[in-house]
């Protein structure tokens, strides 16, 4: 006989697809701690049936139940957005007639804006975090308050910022809510952590600038305090050292001072590369040439600019018009192409495939443009102007599985074996504004999301973030300290074949659509630049430097020498030149290794009478006297396996 639910048990989905029976009335903080004690403890936020819950919530019916600690997003967020509360209370303190406006969670923190009595400065931030850690220890819990409007009138009678809001709500049909910590109120939705008084102990304030309320200059400029807050000292002492870090390795200053890229103002996004510069960007088109060459890739090379026309078919008018260079010729509406996939397909279409000439494999440097907001550009991270490992397969559908895992094999061929990267992987599904019939998303998602599970590669669904066309999958690379780049990505589509009717004939002798990816594995070449630049903190390995080799001359003397040996490196393929300046030998030393020269060679009497060099590294290794020519075959080997050193 099936047991009949029980009039006083609730039942319980989990995560992870877990059901439970609990007592009708278990609180939030039960249901934890019968999962784990040590779970609970680490609980910041939790959500039954898509709602924010306080710890002591009862639970009186089916439903489905999430715990989030300081590793999930939504628990990040619970606890820099209490602390923004948290700064809110303790600003009010100190300034009884300050009004406090705004203070969501943001990426690595947390602001909240103000109108203030009086201007603040980064030197009255110890005064309000003495406050703030004063207030925390009285915080005991805090709980939300449904309200109504009136009520929310009557608190906030002298806080215009949170008056309108209130009549906002108000007038949408928004719950109004209120949260409540000790004596503060605040008019909040929700999403905090529930031992403030434990968990708000480790944070600080870093920055303040002005905002304007809502973001609109016709409002009051307000007052912006920026800080941030972690569950341990350890976690908040590791973010302040990597921000430092981040500063050391900025690619904009290392790009100057290694001459290797800058910007100019007179063409926003659009990086110039120096000679240097220029070097890696053709070092990695030369690798990336080179493993096309293993692989069956056949490059090509297409226009810049194409009428209206090929946008419409492709999608791109109606779903990416606004970041696309616009323009007319003859009348006639134009763009500069944002991506090589449309021209692709034209060349595809060039002539009817038979099944037995696919895969084909096409390959694009071509520079592409995408008109950026000047607001979000950031050196070679973020540009308008910019060329990337493109390339586009088309294939039949008995032919997408081995594409799809030798794909997943060269990205981890690039980021494993020769940069040595840590990453992550993520599967971004179709967006709320997508093109294509739902069932062709979900068979391309399934595709996907099979090919990582043969390849037993761990992965996170990333819901809603692929590209209109189709779904994909990104790398995510893990650099020196510990930041997340997202650079190669998979992209498979069923929809841009379909509106161009690409087409091969089958072995039946019928025609059927042919299938596409997109993948650009190194990503855009400016921003995997810009990646590796802050990763080797500008020390690039050998086989990528622009500075391999520089002779240092003791004196006048030498120079001869130095320039035999700079001529044979040099006519051997190396990057190398020959400092004679009139300078002592530790001055010259110490401006070879700022301006990051891999290896440093010194030639005086000694070395021309051994007919050797003595060697050391930019890192002050000291390698020794060794024989000109055996040092050279040292270097093309270390150069052959892409050694990272």
């Amino acid at each position: 006989m099936p047991r009949h639910p029980s009039p006083n048990e609730i039942t319980i989905t989990f995560p992870d697809g877990g059901i439970r029976k609990y007592p009708k009335g278990i609180t939030v903080e039960e249901v934890a701690k019968s999962i784990s004690e040590g779970l609970a403890r680490a609980t910041l936020d939790a959500q039954f049936n898509s709602q924010h819950v306080d710890f002591d919530t009862k639970l009186e019916q089916d439903g489905t139940f999430k715990l989030f600690t300081f590793k999930d997003q939504e628990g990040k967020n619970a606890l820099r957005h209490s602390c923004a509360h948290l700064l809110a209370a303790s600003v009010l303190e100190l300034y009884p007639s300050a009004e406090n406006a705004i203070g969501p969670p943001i990426e690595d923190g947390f602001y909240q804006d103000f109108e203030l009595p009086q201007p603040i400065s980064e030197a009255d931030f110890p005064k309000i975090e003495q406050k703030m850690h004063e207030l925390a220890k009285t915080w005991l819990v805090m709980k939300g308050k449904e309200v109504t409007l009136q009520e929310a009138l009557s608190q906030f009678k002298k806080n215009k910022y949170k008056t309108e809001l209130a009549k906002e709500f108000g007038k949408e049909g928004k719950k109004i809510t209120f949260q409540i910590a000790g004596s503060f109120i605040d008019l909040c939705k929700g999403g905090h952590v529930f031992n403030p008084g434990k968990n708000l102990q480790y944070f600080k304030l870093s920055s303040v600038a002005g905002a304007y309320w809502r973001g609109d200059q016709k409002n009051k400029m307000l007052t912006r305090i920026y800080g941030t807050a972690f569950p341990s000292k350890k976690e908040l002492d590791e973010h302040f050292w990597r921000q430092e870090e981040a500063k050391k390795r900025d690619h904009r200053k290392l790009g100057k001072e290694l001459d290797l890229f800058t910007f100019h103002e007179l063409s926003p996004g659009s990086a110039m590369f120096y000679p240097k510069g220029a070097y890696i960007y053709n070092k990695l088109q030369q690798f990336i040439r080179e493993e096309y060459h293993k692989r069956s890739y056949q490059e090509v090379i297409t226009p810049q600019l194409f009428h209206k026309s090929l946008w419409e078919t492709s999608g791109h008018w109606e779903h990416y018009k606004d970041n696309m260079f616009l323009t007319q010729v003859e009348g006639q509406d134009f763009s500069l192409k944002p991506m090589n996939c449309p021209s692709h397909l034209l060349i595809y279409k060039r002539k009817l495939h038979s099944y037995r000439d696919l895969p084909i494999r096409m390959a694009d440097f071509c520079c592409l443009h995408r008109n950026e907001l000047s607001g979000v550009l950031g050196g070679l991270l973020r540009v308008r102007k910019f060329s990337q490992d493109d390339a586009h397969l088309f294939m039949t559908e008995e032919q997408l599985e081995d594409e799809l895992l030798a794909i997943i094999d060269f990205a981890e061929f690039i980021y494993k074996k020769v940069f040595n990267f840590d990453y992550h992987i993520e599967l971004s599904t179709k967006p709320e504004k997508a093109m294509g019939a739902p069932e062709l998303w979900q068979k391309a998602e399934a595709s996907l999301q099979n090919a990582l599970k043969k390849k037993n590669l761990p992965f996170k669904i990333n819901p809603g973030d692929g590209a209109f066309y189709g779904p994909k999958i990104d790398f995510h690379i893990k650099d020196a300290i510990g930041r997340s780049w997202q650079c190669a990505t998979i992209q498979l589509d069923f929809n841009q074949p379909q509106r161009f009717d690409a087409n091969y004939e089958g072995k039946d002798g019928k025609k059927h659509q042919v299938i596409m990816v997109h993948r650009a594995l190194l990503g855009s070449l400016e921003r995997f630049i810009g990646v590796l630049t802050e990763h080797f903190t500008g020390r690039f390995p050998l086989w990528l430097s622009p500075t391999q080799v520089i002779i240092l001359t003791v004196a006048d003397r030498h120079i001869a020498f130095a320039e035999t040996i700079r001529k044979q490196y040099h006519d051997a393929g190396l990057q190398v030149e020959v400092d004679d300046r009139p300078e002592s030998v530790p001055k010259k030393v110490r401006d070879a290794q700022l301006h990051q020269w891999n290896y440093i060679l010194v030639v005086g009497d000694k070395e021309i009478q051994d007919n050797t060099v003595t060697v050391r590294t930019r890192k002050n290794e000291i390698l020794g006297m060794k024989k000109g020519d055996v040092f050279l075959n040292e270097l093309l080997a270390e150069i052959e396996k892409k050694e990272i050193k």
